[in-house]
């Protein structure tokens, strides 16, 4: 017969004039549980898996220089030759590349694995860093430049390759995966966030072909990191077979929201650039900026903690719907007070939108992508949203040029509403009955 454990006697002391006793029994915490201890937070769980803190190690350090080079080549491009036209002329040739080439390189990355594939890939597109870097640094002509740039096409899309090893890890998990998703995108928007404050810092202290070297740097060590936890890739599974994700229903539609989507993200930088400028404080603008990115990053996180029900597609329309309404706040701050301060507040609250946007997007492109094929499916969501920054960049300026910067902030909130007008039709011609559902809004509630 078992015996009980003995308790241990407190133990006693004076000290002046007060009897002090300590109790070295060990404690327990009331829960809802009982006296069992609590659960671990989503996010421990997600991080238990076994390979998980490895390889998002090797993709963050691999992902941070995505927000780095185009900052240090204008920098360094613009230093060098005294034109920004010809820096963003650069930079727009490396943007158009990436969005030709990616697909393809994500194809392959599915057929062959990622390490055969993201490994030499990133080897060329770090090449080619350091040859625009020495194109500028020893004054060759101005064509090196864009033949340079372009080969960076070839990086590899590190968010998407991290986003297939979590399907595969937590398949048949669709909390965990929602969890996954959500931290994905706030690192995304991390790395944006701190990516053009560690290159413009280095383009300003060392040299100015400090920031494109480092970031040279970073991207191939941590692919190589990444690439070297061989447990957690994702096996090959045919995907030259599948059909492409293009053919998949809903997916046109699907990008053509992250095509609108981007047009917000593009416009808005442009236009807070302007508008920071007009204030006198255009040095300013990249931490306003990056407020934005601070309120989406936290937005992320806390939206991963939640455990959400119905259908991703039935969530899809009110997270947009969100996201335009907050997007107004920035309009209203420019247009109402002309104060920065304030605008920064409204983009700090306007960003928080923007990670349960993106989050619900990225699932539906995996639900919808063929097995085998999520790479490319993933990168297709990528590419249309470079294609909608170039465009916002593009009608921002214009309307900057041609109106105000105040008039520009109705650029990302027009955007937003084009891509909730796709995302209704959308529902509408899947499901007629879909607007006459009201309980179809997602009910959410903390994952204790």
């Amino acid at each position: 017969m078992p015996q009980p454990t003995p308790r241990k006697a407190p133990l006693l002391t004076v000290t002046a004039d007060t009897l002090v006793a300590v109790d070295f029994t060990p404690r327990t915490f009331n829960s809802p549980t009982g006296n069992r201890p609590r659960p671990p937070g989503p996010y421990r769980r997600l991080f238990a898996t076994p390979g998980s803190r490895a390889f998002t190690l090797g993709n963050l350090l691999a992902r941070l220089p995505m927000g780095m080079f185009s900052v240090s080549a204008v920098v360094m491009i613009a230093g060098a030759h005294g034109s920004y036209a010809l820096a963003g002329a650069v930079t727009a040739t490396g943007l158009a590349a990436t969005a030709a080439v990616a697909p393809w390189t994500a194809r392959l990355v599915d057929r062959y694995g990622q390490a055969r594939i993201a490994v030499p890939a990133t080897v060329i597109a770090a090449l080619g860093s350091l040859a625009l870097l020495l194109c500028v640094h020893f004054d060759a002509p101005a064509w090196t430049l864009f033949a340079s740039y372009a080969a960076t096409a070839t990086t590899p899309n590190t968010g998407g390759m991290s986003r297939a090893r979590w399907a595969h890890l937590l398949k048949g998990d669709d909390g965990a995966l929602h969890t996954a998703n959500s931290f994905e995108q706030a690192a995304d928007e991390l790395c944006f966030m701190l990516g053009p404050v560690l290159a413009a810092f280095l383009c300003g202290t060392p040299f100015p072909e400090a920031g494109t070297l480092v970031g040279a740097v970073l991207l191939l060590t941590g692919m190589l990191l990444f690439a070297a936890q061989r447990s957690t890739e994702p096996p090959v599974l045919g995907g030259a077979r599948a059909k492409s994700p293009l053919r998949t229903p809903g997916m046109l539609p699907l990008l053509a929201v992250c095509l609108a989507m981007g047009a917000v993200f593009g416009a808005m930088e442009v236009v807070t650039i302007a508008f920071a400028d007009a204030q006198g404080h255009r040095s300013a603008a990249g931490v306003v900026l990056a407020l934005q990115a601070a309120g989406s990053c936290v937005a992320g996180l806390l939206h991963g903690a939640l455990r959400l029900t119905g259908p991703a597609s039935a969530r899809l329309p009110w997270c947009i719907a969100a996201m335009t309404t907050l997007l107004a706040l920035p309009l209203l701050a420019a247009f109402q007070t002309g104060s920065l301060l304030l605008l920064a507040g409204a983009l700090l609250v306007a960003g928080m939108a923007t990670a349960p946007t993106m989050v619900t997007t990225m699932t539906l492109v995996q639900q919808r992508t063929p097995e085998g094929r999520l790479n490319e499916g993933m990168t297709l969501a990528v590419t249309g949203l470079l294609g909608g920054i170039a465009c916002g960049s593009a009608t921002g300026g214009w309307t900057v040029d041609h109106l105000s910067p105040t008039a520009g902030f109705g650029v990302p909130v027009t955007a937003a509403a084009v891509a909730l007008t796709i995302a209704l039709a959308h529902q509408m011609l899947t499901d007629p009955n879909s607007s006459h559902r009201p309980h179809s809004r997602p009910n959410s509630r903390p994952m204790h």
